[in-house]
């Protein structure tokens, strides 16, 4: 039976709101801390590096609430509602000692919100391979709207914008669009418990660890091994380009960096065919090498006449996330089985932005200190070329270490 159009309508302003919320202050985060509140690249680290906490904690409060006591529409709201009041605390902020506690709490809310809107949106759904794509591309049009908004409808993100402090108000505008996903999530389709509150669930079951049993196999271990090296490059990327675009002059710079995601919807379109073509290896293998060369590209371009690098750089975000998450996500499908295949993406899940990103965000945050010049400018050469010969390094290890092995797309 098809989905009813009232409900699509429903689910795709939920995603919608969900990953506009995400990107309204997430991706101008490094640069409101570092010159509005004037945080260290290691501050800045540790605020980037709620995520991974987030990430670590959401499936507690997924596995040990949502999918036994409560329904996740509820859940979802009464989050959202959380998230809004501590975006609120987060825009009132005017020293990171004050401001980290308050984006900590607010990660550890919004991380389960992302399982969440899946689980409203699966419950729903007659067909999710086919049905479920066309309501998750709203979330990536949320986030590319935020950037828009921020760059070219108020402007907070220009130069003057940003020496007037007025980058905080991305924190009220999240704040605000938080309340109305929280109060809208109340009217979604009731989603209730999975599990029976009687039904034993283990730290094990919330975990994935069930899965381990994989890591025997040893191209499933060269792919955890590399999916947690590989998270470090790309912390460099969350945390660091917005203020490196902020920081060589280039106008517009978070409308800019929507190219990404636009390229991500591209090529997520386009990665059948290439997974078809070139196989599971070098499908990741492309990702990992793209993932080097962007950031070549940013170490090399400017913001003057070499600013079609920078620009380049950005678009091919698509390439270097879609090539290896959505790639690495059928491999583990594929490798796990009916019975662990939930468990099997609960860990990969942990890997990668729990363990990878958190250790990736500290590194950024050293390396980037590190390079601070006298003027508070950076040397970005340096910075840049550290994850560009790290993602090299992964990519060679992945190359010799994997055998080659077939794995079928699936679409779903």
């Amino acid at each position: 039976m098809k989905m009813k159009s009232t409900t699509y309508a429903r689910l795709s302003t939920m995603m919608f709101l969900e990953f506009f919320i995400w990107g309204a202050w997430f991706v101008t985060l490094g640069t409101f801390l570092g010159n509005n509140i004037q945080a260290t690249g290691g501050q800045i680290g540790m605020a980037f590096s709620t995520q991974s906490w987030g990430a670590i904690v959401a499936p507690f409060i997924v596995g040990l609430i949502a999918d036994r006591y409560f329904n996740a529409e509820r859940i979802l709201g009464v989050l959202h509602l959380l998230g809004a009041g501590l975006m609120y605390m987060m825009y009132g902020s005017e020293s990171f000692s004050t401001f980290y506690p308050y984006v900590l709490i607010y990660m550890i809310c919004y991380m389960p919100t992302l399982a969440l809107v899946n689980s409203v949106s699966f419950n729903q759904m007659t067909d999710p391979a086919k049905e479920f794509s066309l309501v998750r591309v709203f979330g990536t049009i949320g986030w590319i709207v935020a950037g828009l908004v921020i760059s070219f409808a108020f402007r907070w993100d220009s130069e003057t914008g940003i020496a007037d402090g007025l980058l905080k108000n991305t924190f009220l505008m999240t704040a605000i669009a938080s309340l109305v996903l929280g109060v809208f999530s109340f009217t979604l389709p009731k989603t209730p418990p999975k599990i029976s509150k009687s039904d034993k669930v283990t730290v094990s079951d919330i975990l994935g660890l069930d899965a381990l049993k994989l890591l025997t196999d040893r191209n499933f271990l060269v792919f955890f091994i590399s999916s947690i090296l590989i998270c470090i490059p790309l912390a460099f990327y969350y945390q660091n380009t917005n203020p490196f675009l902020v920081e060589v002059g280039m106008a517009n710079p978070t409308a800019k960096m929507t190219l990404g995601q636009g390229s991500e919807i591209l090529f997520l379109l386009l990665l059948p065919f290439f997974f078809k073509r070139l196989g599971f290896k070098w499908t990741i293998l492309i990702g990992m090498l793209t993932w080097g060369i962007r950031y070549l590209l940013f170490a090399y371009g400017n913001a003057g006449d070499l600013a079609f690098m920078l620009i380049l750089g950005i678009a091919l975000h698509g390439i270097c996330y879609d090539f290896f998450f959505v790639s690495g996500q059928i491999y583990t499908d594929s490798k796990a089985g009916e019975k662990i295949k939930s468990a099997a993406q609960g860990l990969i899940t942990l890997a990668t932005y729990g363990i990878g990103m958190l250790v990736g965000f500290w590194v950024t945050g050293k390396i980037t200190d590190n390079y601070l010049l006298d003027d508070s400018t950076h040397n970005w050469l340096n910075i840049w070329t550290f994850p560009a010969i790290f993602a090299f390094v992964v990519f060679i290890f992945f190359l010799v270490a994997f055998r080659n092995e077939k794995i079928e797309y699936k679409n779903g």
